[in-house]
């Protein structure tokens, strides 16, 4: 692997869901299922709130810096010495959703944060989908 150092990697993960884009967005955005399937948080779904993820190995400093209701979804992820950004697009397809989350800006100096992110990002969006398979679809937690 090799790039210049000003190019970045990103971890992409992608997955056909069963379930509508409002019931996602539910997911992403209300705190205490965030914390079911990413880690404890502060989070709001308004443009410029700051929050932090929580686990047991550390935190992460968040700031919401664009919001497309069930479309889209980007945050600062920050820890240490990364700054990257994830982004959440919500594709509606004839089966379900389309999700895909993109967090990009690692450094080839970040390699370890880069491996890290790809082996738990897929871990993150299967619990995740777990969280959505079951909610209801009234808008209430199942």
């Amino acid at each position: 692997m090799s790039f210049s150092d000003e190019d970045t990697l990103a971890v992409v993960v992608e997955r056909e869901v069963p379930f509508p884009a409002e019931k996602i967005w539910r997911a992403l955005t209300q705190p205490h299922l965030i914390e079911e399937w990413l880690m404890k948080n502060a989070f709001k779904p308004v443009v410029g709130h700051r929050f932090d993820l929580s686990a047991d190995w550390g935190m992460v400093d968040c700031e919401v810096q664009s919001i497309e209701p069930h479309k889209a979804l980007a945050y600062s992820w920050n820890t240490k010495d990364l700054r990257s950004t994830v982004t959440w697009t919500l594709t509606p397809t004839d089966n379900g959703t389309l999700l895909r989350m993109e967090q990009i800006g690692f450094t080839q100096e970040q390699l370890p944060y880069y491996r890290g992110a790809s082996a738990a990002w897929p871990r993150f969006m299967e619990a995740l989908e777990s969280v959505v398979a079951r909610l209801d679809d009234a808008g209430k937690d199942a």
